[in-house]
């Protein structure tokens, strides 16, 4: 059964960091597309980040939206079939649920911060910057 979950949220000071987890279960997370995304109260859902699968032909690459560029990074730890997504410099603008989620097909690539075919998703984490 295919399952990811997140954990990693909380209440942070703006300045402040958090890494966020996406654990995947019923299947190898390396050889997926998996994209990072939030929800902001009263606004419509975002992409913020995402890493191609092995065997895609563009193993590894990285997409960031603008809005998180030179603050967020995303990496895979393929022992503990996780995706990480580091935030720092954090913002009250950066409030959000955040959702990890997953393309269903192998060697999947990310297009660009897009939700396009992910189709596996998390139950999210919340990600609460104030002071």
């Amino acid at each position: 059964q295919v399952q990811l979950v997140e954990s990693g949220g909380g209440l942070v000071q703006p300045g402040g960091s958090l890494r966020l987890s996406c654990t995947a279960s019923g299947f190898t997370a390396e050889y997926y597309a998996i994209g990072w995304f939030r929800q902001a109260p009263g606004k419509e859902r975002e992409g913020v980040s995402c890493i191609s699968g092995r065997d895609s032909g563009r193993d590894g690459t990285l997409h960031y939206a603008d809005f998180v560029k030179g603050r967020f990074t995303v990496s895979r730890n393929v022992a503990k079939n996780s995706v990480y997504l580091q935030m720092n410099s954090l913002e009250p603008e950066d409030t959000a649920v955040y959702y990890c989620a997953s393309h269903s097909e192998w060697g999947s690539y990310c297009r660009g911060t897009s939700n396009y075919s992910m189709d596996w998703w998390g139950k999210g984490t919340l990600v609460t910057v104030s002071s």
